[in-house]
């Protein structure tokens, strides 16, 4: 113990005396070098500036290098400062050197610590439990020098930190070495361009537009050639899949994006749960792919997407790298079944939206039917999560997100020894009654903005109150009619004061009067379509008719016309104020109605009621066939 403590105690004096070393030497560098140079530069004394730099010569190398080195082996000291610093002060070749012979000096310092006296670096042990991480994220084993390459290429991973774990490996000190020195180039010329760029600019030889420009292009460079050593050396053989630099490069976006407004609790993997299972979620939002990348983050799951969003031109081959799985919206897609098979058989999660669109108003969509044979099929768990919070943090609706609490519950496994035991109907029940949820009825967020209501009326189109279509408009958080001057107003947790209680309940008041002129309904509106092919590009774009009744979806223009039977329609995906849309062979109809845009939830929901409809006649019929088979 006591042969501990006085190891510790080396250490820490180490550092310490380090640390004051780094602070004397930069501090001197500054007031000695740097800022003489600079006053230099900017008075336009060129002369006085080279011979500065050649009074201070050796002694200024000498900084340089001996700052760089000992920051490594204090680690939580940024080596950007002397980087930056030797950039605005030399020549960029005699920077680069300098600053990558104090790399290889404070690589070498560690490594002898490490090797002679064991020493232990307290920075050091806060990032290996991210190098361990890094370095097991390959499906292969890697030798040293390729991990320690690929670490030098990680941002936010101190260069000492890096050191620290090299010398702890079996590496010999050359090919250790030799490694440092070529790893951390890409960094350093980076910083010393960017000094450079900084001392051009304070000499007025440089606009402050066009230094931006030239740091954020130099930063750009340094991440396009880091993405380039990881998806095609380090984490080649992961291309296709969820463990692609792709798709973790994207998810880590969407964390940036969601953590600022999000609170996201998720519950633990159920013991004994390993991959490959199938996860099964309702959709509230936008960003439910996301939560659910949370709930095992050790095995990445690859989503089904909508085919539109991954068949964009300029993503189209990153999306598929990234290991997601395309899908056609209530169209059969063999290339669907064959994605989410490999997957399976790679041994990864699968995640599933089985609604297939997003909720216009809380309530959960009805799920395929279809779907639970292919599921039981699989062989694999079945996990079934609900998300709870995320409807009212951005709803279809709205282009604003609320500050929100989000829950990702895991509210059913059904282990795979259990579906031999079900039939498809009673799988496909307990999925639907188990997803099944209304976000006005669970709620437990409270939302104080003023403006709740706005643009409500591109979802609540119709007055529950006189029926009247299209009178709605949300104004701060009431919902107003034109015609008959009814107004309800929301509470802090996005209710109704008074009937009809919620936006769903206001919703189904609609879907009722909607239902009573079912079989009299005949919409028709002018529209622009854009039509998409297979690969996602744009194959037309021109103006036509389209009209919606009882038993057939119709498009006609000049050059084409076609009908979809309402049987074949299961439902109408559509964008709120903006489209609906369809595949018909195999092409994807975007529809932009040229007047009253807001109309494209009623054609929604047109296709929702008789499908509805449909399937009860369908369950009708089956259970009076089975009572005469009884």
């Amino acid at each position: 113990m006591l042969m501990k403590t006085k190891k510790q105690w080396i250490e820490k004096s180490v550092i310490v005396v380090a640390l004051i070393a780094i602070i004397a030497l930069f501090f001197f560098f500054l007031r000695e070098i740097l800022v003489p140079f600079l006053k230099l530069e900017i008075n336009n004394d060129l002369d006085g500036a080279r011979t500065l730099l050649r009074e201070k010569g050796v002694l200024g190398f000498f900084t340089v290098t001996l700052v760089e080195a000992l920051q490594m082996v204090v680690i939580f000291i940024p080596a950007e400062f002397i980087q930056i610093s030797s950039g605005l002060s030399y020549p960029f070749p005699v920077a680069l050197l300098l600053c990558d012979l104090g790399v290889c000096l404070g690589a070498t310092i560690i490594f002898i610590l490490v090797r002679t006296f064991r020493f232990n670096n307290s920075a050091y042990e806060k990032s290996r439990e991210k190098i361990e991480k890094l370095s097991s994220a390959s499906k292969k084993e890697r030798n040293t020098i390729l991990l320690l390459f690929f670490l030098f290429f990680m941002p936010l991973i101190p260069f000492g930190a890096i050191c620290y774990y090299g010398s702890s490996t079996r590496i010999r000190y050359g090919p250790y070495i030799l490694t440092v020195a070529a790893g951390v180039i890409p960094s350093i010329v980076v910083s010393n361009l960017m000094g450079a760029a900084g001392k051009a600019f304070l000499s007025n030889s440089l606009p402050i537009g066009l230094l931006i420009a030239i740091i954020v292009l130099l930063a750009a460079a340094l991440f396009i050639l880091i993405f380039l050593f990881l998806d095609k050396i380090y984490f080649r053989e992961n291309s296709g899949t969820p463990d692609s630099i792709l798709n973790v490069a994207f998810l880590r976006f969407a964390r940036l994006i969601c953590s600022k407004k999000k609170q996201i609790r998720v519950d633990p993997v159920p013991p004994e749960l390993n991959p490959p299972y199938l996860i099964l979620c309702n959709h509230e939002s936008f960003f439910d792919f996301y939560y659910v990348s949370l709930f095992d983050p050790d095995h990445r799951a690859s989503f089904v997407v909508n085919r539109y969003y991954l068949t964009l031109a300029p993503f189209r081959k990153l999306w598929k790298k990234g290991g997601m799985i395309s899908k056609r919206l209530f169209v059969p897609d063999f290339e669907t079944t064959v994605g989410i098979l490999r997957m399976i058989q790679r041994g990864y999660p699968v995640a599933v939206f089985p609604e297939g669109r997003l909720s216009p108003d809380g309530r959960s969509n009805p799920i395929l039917q279809e779907a639970a044979s292919f599921y039981r099929k699989l062989n694999v768990d079945i996990v079934l999560l609900n998300i709870a919070g995320a409807y009212f943090a951005k709803p279809k609706w709205r282009k604003q997100s609320f500050p929100s609490r989000i829950d990702v519950k895991v509210a059913r496994v059904i282990r795979r020894e259990e579906l031999p035991g079900m039939t498809d109907a009673e799988l496909n029940a307990l999925i639907a009654k188990t997803l099944n949820r209304d976000a006005s009825e669970t709620s437990e967020n409270v939302y104080p903005q003023t403006e709740k209501a706005k643009g409500l009326e591109k979802i609540l189109y119709r007055c529950a109150d006189c029926g009247e279509l299209y009178t709605t408009v949300g104004q701060g958080n009431s919902l107003v009619c034109s015609a008959c001057g009814a107004v309800h107003t929301l509470d802090e947790r996005y209710r109704f004061i008074g009937s009809p209680g919620s936006i769903s309940g206001y919703y189904r008041e609609i879907a009722q009067l909607e239902a009573k002129e079912l079989d009299t309904v005949a919409l028709e509106c002018n529209v622009k379509i854009k039509v998409f092919d297979a690969n996602g590009k744009v194959r037309k774009r021109e103006k036509g008719i389209c009209s919606l009744n009882a038993r057939e979806f119709t498009y006609r223009s000049g050059s084409e016309q076609f009908s979809v039977a309402i049987s074949e329609l299961p439902a109408l995906p559509f964008s709120c104020g903006e489209e609906f849309e369809l595949y018909h062979e195999n092409r994807l109809y975007y529809f932009y109605p040229r007047e009253n845009r807001r109309q494209v939830v009623r054609w929604a929901m047109i296709v929702d009621l008789l499908t509805a409809r449909r399937r009860k006649e369908t369950e009708n019929h089956s259970e009076k066939k089975t009572e005469r088979t009884i």
